[in-house]
Protein backbone atom coordinates (compact mmCIF):
# COMPACT_ATOMS: atom_id res chain seq x y z
CA UNK A 1 0.00 0.00 0.00
CA UNK A 2 1.61 3.34 -0.77
CA UNK A 3 1.64 5.62 2.08
CA UNK A 4 0.28 9.12 1.82
CA UNK A 5 3.38 11.58 2.31
CA UNK A 6 3.66 14.98 3.65
CA UNK A 7 6.65 16.70 2.37
CA UNK A 8 8.34 20.24 2.46
CA UNK A 9 8.78 21.44 -0.93
CA UNK A 10 11.31 23.96 0.16
CA UNK A 11 13.68 22.07 1.79
CA UNK A 12 12.14 18.33 0.76
CA UNK A 13 11.99 17.02 4.27
CA UNK A 14 9.56 14.39 4.93
CA UNK A 15 7.44 15.90 7.79
CA UNK A 16 4.91 13.09 8.29
CA UNK A 17 3.09 9.68 6.50
CA UNK A 18 -0.02 8.19 6.38
CA UNK A 19 -1.69 4.86 5.54
CA UNK A 20 -4.77 5.23 3.03
CA UNK A 21 -7.87 4.54 4.91
CA UNK A 22 -8.82 0.83 3.91
CA UNK A 23 -12.45 -0.11 2.76
CA UNK A 24 -13.52 -1.01 6.00
CA UNK A 25 -12.74 2.64 7.36
CA UNK A 26 -14.15 4.59 4.19
CA UNK A 27 -17.37 2.44 5.22
CA UNK A 28 -17.09 3.49 8.67
CA UNK A 29 -16.74 7.16 7.89
CA UNK A 30 -20.11 6.83 5.20
CA UNK A 31 -21.91 5.14 8.10
CA UNK A 32 -20.92 8.16 10.33
CA UNK A 33 -21.81 10.48 7.44
CA UNK A 34 -25.30 9.13 7.44
CA UNK A 35 -25.70 9.42 11.11
CA UNK A 36 -24.96 12.91 11.35
CA UNK A 37 -27.03 13.56 8.22
CA UNK A 38 -30.26 12.62 10.22
CA UNK A 39 -30.02 14.81 12.85
CA UNK A 40 -27.97 17.64 11.66
CA UNK A 41 -30.41 18.18 9.08
CA UNK A 42 -33.00 18.80 12.09
CA UNK A 43 -30.68 20.66 13.45
CA UNK A 44 -32.11 24.53 13.46
CA UNK A 45 -30.30 27.52 12.42
CA UNK A 46 -29.67 28.82 15.54
CA UNK A 47 -27.32 26.04 16.44
CA UNK A 48 -25.88 25.44 13.15
CA UNK A 49 -24.65 29.23 13.31
CA UNK A 50 -23.60 28.91 16.62
CA UNK A 51 -20.85 25.88 16.13
CA UNK A 52 -19.88 27.80 12.62
CA UNK A 53 -19.17 30.74 15.27
CA UNK A 54 -17.02 28.44 17.02
CA UNK A 55 -15.11 27.39 13.87
CA UNK A 56 -14.42 30.19 12.98
CA UNK A 57 -13.06 31.21 17.07
CA UNK A 58 -11.07 28.06 16.50
CA UNK A 59 -8.91 29.35 13.38
CA UNK A 60 -8.78 32.49 15.37
CA UNK A 61 -6.71 31.47 18.86
CA UNK A 62 -4.88 28.60 16.68
CA UNK A 63 -3.79 30.81 13.90
CA UNK A 64 -0.30 30.37 14.11
CA UNK A 65 -0.44 26.87 14.33
CA UNK A 66 -2.58 26.32 11.10
CA UNK A 67 -0.49 28.57 9.09
CA UNK A 68 2.44 26.83 10.18
CA UNK A 69 1.33 23.78 8.70
CA UNK A 70 -0.19 25.41 5.47
CA UNK A 71 3.44 27.10 4.71
CA UNK A 72 5.69 23.58 5.72
CA UNK A 73 3.16 21.45 3.77
CA UNK A 74 2.45 23.40 0.54
CA UNK A 75 5.66 26.51 0.54
CA UNK A 76 3.75 29.32 0.23
CA UNK A 77 5.05 32.37 2.61
CA UNK A 78 3.83 32.21 6.10
CA UNK A 79 2.16 35.67 5.92
CA UNK A 80 0.08 34.46 3.11
CA UNK A 81 -1.18 31.45 4.82
CA UNK A 82 -2.36 33.79 7.75
CA UNK A 83 -3.70 35.34 5.53
CA UNK A 84 -5.51 32.28 4.10
CA UNK A 85 -6.73 31.32 7.86
CA UNK A 86 -8.29 34.70 8.50
CA UNK A 87 -10.42 34.37 5.78
CA UNK A 88 -11.35 31.21 6.45
CA UNK A 89 -12.76 32.68 9.43
CA UNK A 90 -14.88 35.06 7.71
CA UNK A 91 -16.07 32.86 5.41
CA UNK A 92 -17.83 30.80 8.46
CA UNK A 93 -19.26 34.08 10.23
CA UNK A 94 -20.49 35.17 7.31
CA UNK A 95 -22.57 32.12 6.27
CA UNK A 96 -23.28 31.66 10.17
CA UNK A 97 -24.88 35.64 9.81
CA UNK A 98 -26.47 35.38 6.59
CA UNK A 99 -27.66 30.98 5.54
CA UNK A 100 -31.27 31.13 7.89
CA UNK A 101 -31.75 34.20 5.63
CA UNK A 102 -29.79 32.90 2.30
CA UNK A 103 -32.55 29.83 2.68
CA UNK A 104 -35.95 30.89 4.03
CA UNK A 105 -39.25 30.21 2.00
CA UNK A 106 -39.92 31.96 -0.46
CA UNK A 107 -43.60 33.17 -1.03
CA UNK A 108 -44.84 33.23 -4.93
CA UNK A 109 -48.23 34.69 -5.33
CA UNK A 110 -50.03 32.78 -8.74
CA UNK A 111 -52.34 34.72 -10.94
CA UNK A 112 -55.19 32.96 -9.72
CA UNK A 113 -55.08 34.08 -6.32
CA UNK A 114 -53.38 30.69 -5.20
CA UNK A 115 -50.47 30.51 -3.38
CA UNK A 116 -46.83 28.57 -3.41
CA UNK A 117 -43.94 28.69 -1.89
CA UNK A 118 -39.98 27.29 -2.38
CA UNK A 119 -38.55 25.95 0.37
CA UNK A 120 -34.85 24.73 0.43
CA UNK A 121 -33.63 21.24 1.80
CA UNK A 122 -30.21 20.01 1.99
CA UNK A 123 -29.21 17.15 -0.07
CA UNK A 124 -27.56 14.68 2.21
CA UNK A 125 -23.52 13.91 2.27
CA UNK A 126 -21.24 15.95 -0.20
CA UNK A 127 -17.92 15.09 -1.73
CA UNK A 128 -15.27 17.54 -2.07
CA UNK A 129 -12.46 16.80 -4.21
CA UNK A 130 -10.11 20.16 -3.01
CA UNK A 131 -6.67 21.20 -4.41
CA UNK A 132 -3.56 21.83 -2.63
CA UNK A 133 -2.69 25.24 -3.48
CA UNK A 134 -5.25 27.18 -1.05
CA UNK A 135 -5.50 24.09 1.59
CA UNK A 136 -7.26 25.93 4.08
CA UNK A 137 -9.31 28.89 2.08
CA UNK A 138 -11.06 26.46 -0.71
CA UNK A 139 -12.15 23.63 1.57
CA UNK A 140 -13.82 26.17 4.10
CA UNK A 141 -15.35 27.90 0.90
CA UNK A 142 -17.56 24.79 0.52
CA UNK A 143 -17.62 23.24 3.73
CA UNK A 144 -19.16 26.98 5.83
CA UNK A 145 -22.64 27.05 3.17
CA UNK A 146 -22.45 23.60 2.74
CA UNK A 147 -22.67 22.52 6.31
CA UNK A 148 -25.07 25.54 7.23
CA UNK A 149 -27.60 24.28 4.67
CA UNK A 150 -28.24 21.17 6.51
CA UNK A 151 -25.77 18.73 4.56
CA UNK A 152 -22.93 16.67 6.03
CA UNK A 153 -19.20 16.78 4.24
CA UNK A 154 -16.78 14.55 3.51
CA UNK A 155 -13.02 15.90 1.90
CA UNK A 156 -10.73 13.96 -0.05
CA UNK A 157 -8.01 16.50 -0.43
CA UNK A 158 -4.68 16.93 -2.50
CA UNK A 159 -2.54 13.66 -1.90
CA UNK A 160 0.41 16.25 -0.80
CA UNK A 161 -1.64 18.28 2.35
CA UNK A 162 -2.67 15.44 4.11
CA UNK A 163 -1.91 17.45 7.33
CA UNK A 164 -3.72 20.39 6.19
CA UNK A 165 -6.81 17.97 5.75
CA UNK A 166 -6.73 16.50 9.32
CA UNK A 167 -6.17 20.15 10.61
CA UNK A 168 -9.15 21.22 9.14
CA UNK A 169 -11.29 18.16 10.29
CA UNK A 170 -10.08 19.22 13.92
CA UNK A 171 -11.31 22.59 13.56
CA UNK A 172 -14.82 21.54 13.06
CA UNK A 173 -14.09 18.74 16.28
CA UNK A 174 -13.01 21.37 18.49
CA UNK A 175 -16.02 23.58 17.00
CA UNK A 176 -17.96 20.86 18.41
CA UNK A 177 -20.38 19.64 15.46
CA UNK A 178 -21.93 16.44 15.68
CA UNK A 179 -19.27 13.31 14.80
CA UNK A 180 -19.58 12.57 11.16
CA UNK A 181 -20.87 15.77 10.34
CA UNK A 182 -17.38 16.92 8.67
CA UNK A 183 -14.90 14.45 7.64
CA UNK A 184 -11.35 14.09 6.53
CA UNK A 185 -10.80 10.78 3.67
CA UNK A 186 -7.36 9.96 3.35
CA UNK A 187 -7.84 7.83 -0.11
CA UNK A 188 -6.20 8.56 -3.54
CA UNK A 189 -8.33 9.57 -6.52
CA UNK A 190 -8.83 5.86 -8.02
CA UNK A 191 -10.86 5.53 -4.54
CA UNK A 192 -12.37 8.70 -4.78
CA UNK A 193 -14.26 8.23 -8.40
CA UNK A 194 -15.67 4.40 -6.84
CA UNK A 195 -16.66 6.76 -3.75
CA UNK A 196 -19.12 8.53 -6.26
CA UNK A 197 -20.82 5.63 -7.02
CA UNK A 198 -22.42 5.21 -2.92
CA UNK A 199 -25.96 5.78 -3.01
CA UNK A 200 -24.91 8.13 0.34
CA UNK A 201 -23.35 10.45 -1.60
CA UNK A 202 -26.08 12.85 -3.05
CA UNK A 203 -23.51 15.18 -4.76
CA UNK A 204 -19.54 16.00 -5.52
CA UNK A 205 -17.99 19.43 -5.95
CA UNK A 206 -14.55 19.79 -7.36
CA UNK A 207 -11.96 22.28 -7.09
CA UNK A 208 -8.70 21.56 -9.55
CA UNK A 209 -7.73 20.61 -12.85
CA UNK A 210 -9.61 20.38 -16.04
CA UNK A 211 -8.21 16.69 -16.13
CA UNK A 212 -9.70 16.19 -12.61
CA UNK A 213 -13.01 17.93 -13.34
CA UNK A 214 -13.45 15.99 -16.03
CA UNK A 215 -13.00 12.98 -14.61
CA UNK A 216 -15.33 13.63 -11.10
CA UNK A 217 -18.19 15.43 -13.77
CA UNK A 218 -17.96 11.93 -15.57
CA UNK A 219 -18.28 9.95 -12.61
CA UNK A 220 -20.95 12.15 -11.17
CA UNK A 221 -22.71 13.10 -14.36
CA UNK A 222 -23.04 8.26 -14.58
CA UNK A 223 -24.84 8.30 -10.84
CA UNK A 224 -27.38 11.66 -12.13
CA UNK A 225 -25.78 13.05 -9.32
CA UNK A 226 -25.36 17.13 -9.21
CA UNK A 227 -21.77 18.16 -9.48
CA UNK A 228 -20.19 21.54 -9.00
CA UNK A 229 -16.55 22.14 -10.98
CA UNK A 230 -14.37 25.02 -9.99
CA UNK A 231 -11.22 24.03 -12.71
CA UNK A 232 -8.56 26.55 -14.09
CA UNK A 233 -8.11 30.09 -15.64
CA UNK A 234 -5.66 31.96 -18.13
CA UNK A 235 -7.35 35.39 -16.38
CA UNK A 236 -6.70 38.41 -18.47
CA UNK A 237 -5.44 41.93 -17.11
CA UNK A 238 -6.47 44.42 -19.40
CA UNK A 239 -4.70 47.71 -19.34
CA UNK A 240 -6.19 50.45 -21.64
CA UNK A 241 -4.31 54.08 -22.75
CA UNK A 242 -6.51 55.98 -20.03
CA UNK A 243 -5.57 53.45 -16.88
CA UNK A 244 -3.71 54.54 -13.90
CA UNK A 245 -0.67 52.95 -15.25
CA UNK A 246 1.70 52.75 -11.79
CA UNK A 247 -1.29 51.63 -10.32
CA UNK A 248 -1.88 48.82 -12.81
CA UNK A 249 1.24 47.84 -13.27
CA UNK A 250 1.83 47.60 -9.36
CA UNK A 251 -1.32 45.57 -8.92
CA UNK A 252 -0.85 43.58 -11.70
CA UNK A 253 2.45 42.08 -10.26
CA UNK A 254 0.46 41.06 -7.10
CA UNK A 255 -2.04 39.46 -8.88
CA UNK A 256 0.52 36.85 -10.70
CA UNK A 257 2.77 36.34 -7.76
CA UNK A 258 0.01 36.10 -5.22
CA UNK A 259 0.42 32.40 -3.87
CA UNK A 260 3.53 31.98 -6.04
CA UNK A 261 1.48 32.57 -9.22
CA UNK A 262 -0.62 29.10 -8.13
CA UNK A 263 -3.71 30.50 -8.37
CA UNK A 264 -6.64 29.34 -10.78
CA UNK A 265 -7.58 33.49 -10.50
CA UNK A 266 -4.38 34.98 -10.32
CA UNK A 267 -3.63 37.39 -13.50
CA UNK A 268 -1.57 35.73 -15.97
CA UNK A 269 -2.23 37.17 -19.60
CA UNK A 270 -1.46 40.94 -19.35
CA UNK A 271 -3.44 42.59 -22.49
CA UNK A 272 -1.75 46.09 -23.03
CA UNK A 273 -2.75 48.69 -25.41
CA UNK A 274 0.50 50.06 -27.36
CA UNK A 275 0.44 53.53 -26.44
CA UNK A 276 1.27 52.53 -22.65
CA UNK A 277 3.02 49.38 -23.78
CA UNK A 278 6.89 50.26 -23.09
CA UNK A 279 5.80 52.33 -20.07
CA UNK A 280 3.49 49.58 -18.05
CA UNK A 281 6.61 47.07 -19.14
CA UNK A 282 9.20 49.04 -17.27
CA UNK A 283 7.13 48.91 -13.73
CA UNK A 284 5.90 45.71 -14.26
CA UNK A 285 9.38 44.18 -14.76
CA UNK A 286 10.98 45.89 -12.24
CA UNK A 287 8.60 45.26 -9.40
CA UNK A 288 9.33 41.61 -10.18
CA UNK A 289 13.30 42.50 -9.74
CA UNK A 290 11.96 43.91 -6.21
CA UNK A 291 10.36 40.84 -4.89
CA UNK A 292 12.61 38.55 -2.75
CA UNK A 293 12.47 34.38 -2.56
CA UNK A 294 13.75 33.03 0.56
CA UNK A 295 12.37 30.43 3.54
CA UNK A 296 8.47 30.52 3.84
CA UNK A 297 8.57 30.81 7.54
CA UNK A 298 10.52 34.16 6.93
CA UNK A 299 8.37 37.55 7.35
CA UNK A 300 10.28 38.70 4.55
CA UNK A 301 10.06 36.54 1.55
CA UNK A 302 7.64 37.12 -0.78
CA UNK A 303 7.83 34.25 -2.42
CA UNK A 304 9.51 30.88 -1.73
CA UNK A 305 8.62 28.02 -3.97
CA UNK A 306 6.32 25.73 -6.20
CA UNK A 307 3.87 23.19 -4.17
CA UNK A 308 6.00 20.70 -5.31
CA UNK A 309 9.02 19.31 -7.55
CA UNK A 310 7.24 18.31 -10.36
CA UNK A 311 4.94 20.96 -10.35
CA UNK A 312 8.37 23.06 -11.13
CA UNK A 313 9.43 21.10 -13.91
CA UNK A 314 5.81 21.13 -15.78
CA UNK A 315 5.98 24.81 -15.66
CA UNK A 316 9.82 25.16 -17.07
CA UNK A 317 8.79 22.76 -19.90
CA UNK A 318 5.90 25.06 -20.87
CA UNK A 319 8.06 28.27 -20.61
CA UNK A 320 10.45 26.48 -23.03
CA UNK A 321 8.51 25.31 -25.15
CA UNK A 322 7.47 28.91 -25.45
CA UNK A 323 10.38 30.13 -26.28
CA UNK A 324 11.05 27.60 -28.64
CA UNK A 325 7.71 28.11 -30.60
CA UNK A 326 9.26 32.19 -30.59
CA UNK A 327 8.39 33.46 -27.11
CA UNK A 328 10.59 35.91 -26.12
CA UNK A 329 12.21 35.84 -23.02
CA UNK A 330 12.14 39.34 -21.08
CA UNK A 331 13.19 38.46 -17.58
CA UNK A 332 13.70 35.29 -15.49
CA UNK A 333 13.25 31.73 -16.50
CA UNK A 334 16.04 29.91 -15.65
CA UNK A 335 16.06 25.72 -15.26
CA UNK A 336 16.01 24.96 -11.42
CA UNK A 337 17.96 21.83 -10.06
CA UNK A 338 16.75 18.52 -10.85
CA UNK A 339 13.97 17.31 -8.37
CA UNK A 340 13.84 21.29 -6.68
CA UNK A 341 10.28 23.00 -6.16
CA UNK A 342 12.28 26.14 -6.80
CA UNK A 343 11.38 28.37 -9.79
CA UNK A 344 12.41 31.43 -10.64
CA UNK A 345 9.71 33.90 -12.01
CA UNK A 346 9.61 34.45 -15.66
CA UNK A 347 7.42 37.19 -18.24
CA UNK A 348 7.19 35.65 -21.81
CA UNK A 349 6.48 38.43 -24.86
CA UNK A 350 5.87 38.34 -28.24
CA UNK A 351 4.13 35.18 -28.28
CA UNK A 352 3.34 33.14 -30.78
CA UNK A 353 -0.34 31.17 -30.67
CA UNK A 354 1.41 28.08 -31.25
CA UNK A 355 3.03 28.27 -27.37
CA UNK A 356 2.08 26.44 -24.91
CA UNK A 357 1.88 30.06 -22.71
CA UNK A 358 -0.65 31.30 -25.25
CA UNK A 359 -3.15 28.21 -24.92
CA UNK A 360 -2.51 26.82 -21.39
CA UNK A 361 -2.46 27.74 -18.39
CA UNK A 362 0.40 28.62 -16.76
CA UNK A 363 0.13 27.81 -13.42
CA UNK A 364 2.75 29.58 -11.21
CA UNK A 365 5.20 32.48 -11.66
CA UNK A 366 4.77 33.58 -15.68
CA UNK A 367 3.35 36.34 -16.37
CA UNK A 368 2.67 36.32 -20.53
CA UNK A 369 2.28 39.93 -22.09
CA UNK A 370 0.90 41.10 -25.14
CA UNK A 371 0.72 44.49 -27.14
CA UNK A 372 -2.60 45.54 -28.61
CA UNK A 373 -3.89 48.23 -30.90
CA UNK A 374 -7.00 48.94 -29.29
CA UNK A 375 -9.71 47.97 -27.03
CA UNK A 376 -11.76 46.10 -29.08
CA UNK A 377 -8.47 43.60 -30.22
CA UNK A 378 -7.74 43.51 -26.30
CA UNK A 379 -11.32 42.27 -25.81
CA UNK A 380 -11.02 39.76 -28.38
CA UNK A 381 -7.37 38.57 -27.35
CA UNK A 382 -8.88 37.94 -23.68
CA UNK A 383 -12.06 35.96 -25.27
CA UNK A 384 -9.47 34.00 -27.28
CA UNK A 385 -9.24 31.12 -24.52
CA UNK A 386 -10.81 28.25 -23.85
CA UNK A 387 -11.13 29.62 -19.98
CA UNK A 388 -12.94 31.68 -18.71
CA UNK A 389 -12.91 32.71 -14.84
CA UNK A 390 -11.61 35.98 -13.91
CA UNK A 391 -11.24 39.00 -15.91
CA UNK A 392 -9.56 42.89 -14.78
CA UNK A 393 -9.89 46.02 -16.78
CA UNK A 394 -7.88 49.30 -16.03
CA UNK A 395 -9.46 52.21 -17.04
CA UNK A 396 -10.24 55.68 -15.81
CA UNK A 397 -13.16 55.76 -17.86
CA UNK A 398 -15.99 53.51 -16.01
CA UNK A 399 -18.20 53.73 -18.13
CA UNK A 400 -16.38 52.57 -20.76
CA UNK A 401 -14.83 49.60 -18.46
CA UNK A 402 -18.09 48.49 -17.04
CA UNK A 403 -19.76 48.17 -21.18
CA UNK A 404 -15.83 46.30 -21.84
CA UNK A 405 -16.75 43.77 -18.82
CA UNK A 406 -20.16 42.99 -20.36
CA UNK A 407 -18.28 41.52 -23.86
CA UNK A 408 -15.47 39.70 -21.49
CA UNK A 409 -16.29 35.89 -21.85
CA UNK A 410 -15.62 35.23 -17.83
CA UNK A 411 -16.86 34.55 -14.73
CA UNK A 412 -16.13 37.75 -12.63
CA UNK A 413 -14.61 41.00 -14.08
CA UNK A 414 -13.48 43.47 -11.76
CA UNK A 415 -12.73 47.05 -12.78
CA UNK A 416 -9.77 48.51 -11.19
CA UNK A 417 -8.50 46.29 -8.86
CA UNK A 418 -7.13 42.00 -8.86
CA UNK A 419 -9.84 39.60 -9.06
CA UNK A 420 -10.31 38.15 -5.88
CA UNK A 421 -12.58 35.73 -3.72
CA UNK A 422 -14.93 37.32 -1.75
CA UNK A 423 -17.99 35.57 0.89
CA UNK A 424 -20.35 38.29 -0.62
CA UNK A 425 -19.67 37.53 -3.98
CA UNK A 426 -20.65 34.55 -6.23
CA UNK A 427 -17.28 32.75 -7.68
CA UNK A 428 -17.16 30.50 -10.43
CA UNK A 429 -16.46 29.77 -13.99
CA UNK A 430 -17.57 29.47 -17.94
CA UNK A 431 -16.24 27.53 -20.76
CA UNK A 432 -13.43 25.07 -19.52
CA UNK A 433 -13.53 27.49 -16.22
CA UNK A 434 -16.10 25.25 -15.21
CA UNK A 435 -19.65 25.41 -14.23
CA UNK A 436 -21.77 26.34 -10.79
CA UNK A 437 -21.13 28.69 -8.48
CA UNK A 438 -19.52 29.22 -5.07
CA UNK A 439 -20.11 31.64 -2.04
CA UNK A 440 -22.73 34.27 -1.96
CA UNK A 441 -26.15 33.29 -1.43
CA UNK A 442 -25.23 31.63 -5.12
CA UNK A 443 -22.97 29.16 -3.19
CA UNK A 444 -25.19 28.12 -0.38
CA UNK A 445 -27.89 27.58 -3.30
CA UNK A 446 -26.08 24.87 -5.14
CA UNK A 447 -26.45 21.82 -2.78
CA UNK A 448 -30.10 22.59 -1.59
CA UNK A 449 -33.36 20.78 -2.81
CA UNK A 450 -35.45 23.83 -3.86
CA UNK A 451 -38.43 22.53 -3.85
CA UNK A 452 -42.06 23.88 -5.06
CA UNK A 453 -44.65 23.57 -1.96
CA UNK A 454 -48.60 24.57 -3.99
CA UNK A 455 -50.81 25.61 -1.37
CA UNK A 456 -54.37 24.44 -2.92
Amino acid sequence: MTLIKSINPYSGELLAEFHPLTGKEIEEKLSAGSVALSMWKETDFAKRAELMNNAARVLKDNRDKYARIISLEMGKVLKESLAEVDKCAWVCEYYAERAADFLKAEPIELPDSKKAKVIHQPLGIILAVMPWNFPFWQVFRFAAPTLMAGNVGLLKHASNVPQCSLAIEEVFTLAGFPAGTFQSLLIDSKTTTKLIEDDRIKAVTLTGSEKAGASIAAAAGKQIKKSLLELGGSDPFIVLKDANIKKAAETAVKSRMLNFGQSCIAAKRFIIEEDVYEEFLALFVEHFRNLKQGDPMDEDSDFACMARADLAEELYKQVDKSIKAGATLLYGGEKSEEGSALFQPAILADIPTTAPAYYEELFGPVATIFKVKNQEDAIALANDSEFGLGASIWSEDKEKAEHLASQIESGAVFINSMVASNPHLPFGGVKKSGFGRELSRYGILEFVNSKTVYLG
